[in-house]
């Protein structure tokens, strides 16, 4: 049963397995005269578990958390509207110029959804990213679009020309199938290549968009 309790997260997707990367998520639980803040999505709801999600020190780490990661990424939409619920104006940590913020949506999209792995982190510590091998395209990547969809910065985006589709930040670029219908460009191709190939399905039959599938 959902509690309907609100618990901020930006890593969190329900169609991905918990990861805990962001830690926005905190409650604090008690165990016994012992009390710790975890992260709500990874710890396990247990009979007789007392969490707090609202207390003075979870509110206190969030309130943390979200002025790291808006020093990391000041450009960002949804942490501004996170600073704004928090009260914060400006982070007193140095202000960074990243976008991305190490999340890890889709990267786990890319591998649990897709299937494709052709994203992955790379680097440690401050060093620490997400990227295409050797910062290569990857002959993996089919450019479906979904690591942009999920990305809760829009630190991933997608370019479209014609009969070209591009995502600058994977160095991605493909050609996009025209529907043999309509003549709309509506799809990369190696994305369809790569569907035809895991469903079975005749690869011919996945060459009209879903407008003209519907008339």
């Amino acid at each position: 049963m959902e509690a309907k309790v609100r618990i901020p997260t930006l890593c969190h997707d329900e169609a991905l397995s918990p990861y805990g990367a962001c830690r926005l998520c905190v409650v604090e639980i008690r165990s016994g005269d012992k009390t710790q803040l975890v992260s709500s999505c990874t710890y396990p709801a247990l009979d007789g578990l007392e969490v707090r999600t609202n207390s003075d020190r979870v509110t206190k780490a969030r309130r943390m958390v979200v002025e790291l990661l808006l020093a990391r990424s000041p450009g960002a939409k949804v942490l501004r509207e996170l600073a704004a619920e928090f009260g914060i104006e400006e982070p007193r940590f140095k202000k960074e110029d990243e976008d991305c913020i190490l999340c890890g949506r889709c990267v786990r999209a890319c591998a649990e959804i897709v299937g494709a792995n052709a994203i992955s982190f790379i680097g440690r510590g401050a060093s620490r990213e997400v990227e295409t091998p050797f910062r290569k395209e990857s002959n993996k990547c089919i450019e479906c679009g979904l690591c942009a969809f999920v990305c809760p910065t829009e630190a991933i985006r997608l370019e479209e020309a014609g009969k070209v589709r591009r995502i600058e930040r994977w160095h991605a670029s493909k050609e996009m199938q025209q529907c043999k219908v309509c003549g709309r460009y509506f799809a990369p191709k190696a994305q369809l290549d790569f569907v035809a190939e895991k469903s079975g399905v005749p690869r011919e039959t996945l060459e009209i968009c879903e407008t003209c599938r519907q008339m």
